[in-house]
């Protein structure tokens, strides 16, 4: 039989949280828990019986018993399985082998504990690693676990998260991502602009690299986004283009916007040669790659390709854009990261509106 008890709990920003527990015992020892947190406690019991009864129905079921390995073992199921492997992205890829390779790899799936944990994460930022990075790591371990604990039945502790992630934070090991805020100057766009022409000049070139930076800036679009762009979904009579699955972290599928094309990105995409379905038919990899070549001759530090879609963002501010019509162009469901760029952009201006009411 499985276990259901509740927890109440009060994170540091004040907001109490209400978590459902349910774990399954064999022979005392522990071989499957599970849980989750809600705003409300009605939510969490509500999610708490049912998945205690659809455990119950799979044990009852006679369903294959929740497997014990080691974490390398799971890994390694996880990277064999090819529809799960098989759609996995490059940086996470990099991160779960990461893991494996770590010693983590020999802990038990359900022993998990904080100090384990804790011992990682010492172990990656003495290596050199942020603690943001160390955090994503940490980040896509509970994931594989809470994936291959439903796709291959494997037994995991995912509550080891919820009580060593505080922890984790309160010793400085890992942390969340630092908002950046670099822009290219326009003394930096101009020399950028002008080696990308040298290197697209070049006999064996193919890929035009200033169409793609200029695209890059006025679309507000990630290079993924762009190199992805297709001609079946340019609405030329209004302008705009569909970006397909645009990042969103709480969907991860499905996710088409329609985005005008302003200040000349129309342009760039009409001027393409249409010689299969994608606008930009080229590697995203190989965009960066000469965007970084061209950036380290010039001796620009701490510019990434990402930061284009800042400057973009901040040159539709400073035309007049609101807030809302700027997140119609980038595509944030979010408009917290907007703000932050638009507050950076005019620190004064909520200043100027409270006197203009006065």
């Amino acid at each position: 039989m499985a276990s259901l008890s509740f927890e109440k709990r009060k994170r540091q920003s004040g907001e109490t949280t209400y978590r459902a527990i349910i774990r399954v015992k064999k022979n005392k020892k522990i071989i499957h828990q599970e849980s989750k947190s809600f705003s409300e406690d009605k939510l969490a019991k509500a999610w708490g019986r049912r998945r205690r009864h659809e455990i119950e129905t799979e044990l009852a079921s006679g369903q294959p018993s929740r497997r014990v390995c080691s974490i390398g073992e799971m890994l390694d199921r996880y990277i064999a399985d090819d529809r799960l492997w098989g759609s996995v992205k490059r940086s996470r890829r990099y991160v779960v082998n990461l893991l494996r390779d770590s010693t983590l790899s020999k802990v038990q799936t359900n022993e998990l504990n904080t100090q384990d944990l804790i011992d990682y994460c010492r172990l990656r930022n003495g290596a050199g690693a942020s603690p943001s990075t160390v955090r994503i790591d940490i980040s896509v371990l509970r994931s594989t676990m809470r994936i291959m604990s439903s796709a291959h039945s494997v037994a995991v502790d995912l509550g080891v998260f919820d009580n060593a992630t505080p922890i984790l934070f309160d010793l400085g090991l890992v942390s969340k991502s630092q908002r950046r805020s670099r822009r290219p100057s326009e003394n930096e766009v101009e020399k950028i602009k002008a080696e990308l022409v040298k290197r697209q000049n070049k006999r064996q070139a193919k890929i035009p690299l200033t169409d793609i930076f200029e695209f890059s800036i006025l679309s507000c679009m990630r290079i993924g986004e762009v190199c992805k762009l297709r001609w079946d979904d340019l609405d030329e009579s209004n302008r705009a283009v569909l970006v397909r699955n645009r990042k969103d972290p709480r969907k991860k599928e499905g996710n088409h916007m329609w985005c005008p094309l302003l200040g000349g990105a129309f342009e760039l995409v009409v001027k393409q040669p249409r010689k299969g379905e994608l606008i930009f038919p080229y590697q995203s990899r190989s965009v960066t790659a000469a965007f970084q070549r061209v950036r380290k001759k010039l001796g620009i530090e701490d510019l990434r390709y990402h930061d284009l879609r800042r400057e973009g963002a901040s040159r539709l501010f400073e035309r007049g854009y609101s807030i809302d019509e700027v997140a119609r162009v980038t595509g944030h469901r979010n408009i917290n990261m907007l703000w932050q760029v638009y507050t950076e952009l005019y620190p004064g201006k909520m200043r100027d509106l409270f006197k203009q009411e006065e």
